[in-house]
């Protein structure tokens, strides 16, 4: 498939101020499209102008949310180079998303190689201010216009771009948690692992209700037992337990999170035991209270490293050590986003330069 390039002819304006930049509202001049149809595959691939879809009522993604997304973002390095951080485990991730919704792959190599010359096209929307990203967006909707519980036949794919500024503009900050023991994010079997719409829409109502009580993420037990520590808002979950790290294991309702492969294989490096499974909520506030837990934090593509503060569940808030953020969290945190941004030597090969 040969990837058409079309011209530009109204450019936005270029950022006056990098320091006003938030997250997900500014969008650049170009996006990567391409169209699916069974029995033709993939076809009609393309960087256009960014514009908005025209679009059946009847699209199916729009009645039975058959949707797929992925986020990842593209740094400005010191010498004016761009780098990527992990970029092709991305679009594999996107090929399981897609398997687990009934939705066609795509070729991974031209999808990446595509969404690297939409990133080359638009090099000038890439900021330069400290902490300061270009978040990517690839995304996978059904659109056959058709009323009917099934995969659909048609799909559009595309990736578009916006220039985001930093996450944390005061310093990196501890969050207030709240530990819901009513609603849940995802159950056994459903599609928990997969980076789909509709998981994302199941935890807004009790992140309103998190927000309406003044905390600030919500930390999800799992759907049968409302026991076991399974994530954070949207972000996957780690604990400084007894001197280990402790995490969820990956068995269908947490997301296989790129930035928490990268934490796992330094944490192990930095000495640390790996425990995948998941804690009970007694062992996270029994373990705040004695200081058996010492450090705990979420880990994402958009915040990359967020330490918790507190954790409060039912009638109880219990402060986590100092309040503060932990030594370990800090180290973490600057060593990934010091691969990131090339401020250090990258052993692993996980940066993609342009």
């Amino acid at each position: 498939m040969n990837l058409e390039i079309l011209p530009v002819t109204n450019p936005k304006p270029q950022i006056e101020d990098e320091n006003s930049l938030v997250f997900g509202k500014l969008f650049t001049d170009r996006m990567f499209v391409m169209e699916y149809h069974t029995g033709k595959g993939w076809h009609s691939a393309r960087i256009q102008p960014y514009a908005p879809f025209t679009m059946d009522p009847a699209a199916m993604v729009l009645h039975y949310s058959q949707e797929i997304f992925e986020g990842l973002k593209a740094f400005r390095l010191k010498d004016e180079s761009i780098a990527l951080f992990r970029p092709a485990d991305n679009v594999a991730r996107f090929n399981q998303s897609a398997r687990r919704m009934c939705m066609p792959e795509v070729d991974e190599q031209f999808f990446l190689d595509s969404m690297l010359e939409l990133i080359r096209l638009e090099e000038r929307w890439v900021p330069r201010s400290e902490g300061t990203s270009l978040y990517i967006r690839p995304t996978m909707i059904a659109t056959e216009p058709m009323l009917g519980v099934r995969p659909a036949d048609q799909y559009l794919c595309y990736v578009i771009l916006c220039p985001v500024g930093a996450y944390y503009k005061g310093g990196i900050a501890p969050v207030k948690i709240w530990i819901s023991d009513h609603y849940v994010r995802a159950a056994d079997g459903g599609t928990g692992e997969a980076k789909t719409g509709g998981n994302y829409a199941a935890s807004l109502y009790g992140a309103r209700e998190a927000s309406l009580k003044g905390y600030d993420q919500v930390l999800w037990l799992d759907a049968k037992e409302k026991k076991y520590v399974e994530e954070v808002g949207s972000m996957n979950m780690l604990f400084l337990y007894d001197g280990k790290i402790v995490t969820s294991p990956l068995k269908g309702t947490v997301l296989d999170g790129i930035t928490r492969r990268s934490a796992l294989t330094l944490l192990t490096e930095m000495g640390y035991q790996i425990e995948e499974r998941a804690l009970t909520v007694d062992e996270v506030m029994e373990g705040a209270q004695n200081g058996r837990l010492k450090e705990a934090f979420g880990t994402g593509t958009a915040v990359v490293i967020s330490p918790v503060g507190s954790f409060c569940y039912k009638d109880t808030c219990i402060q986590l050590g100092d309040g503060e953020p932990g030594e370990l969290t800090m180290k973490l945190y600057n060593t990934l986003t010091g691969i990131q941004y090339g401020r250090l030597p990258d052993p692993h090969g996980w940066v993609t330069t342009l």
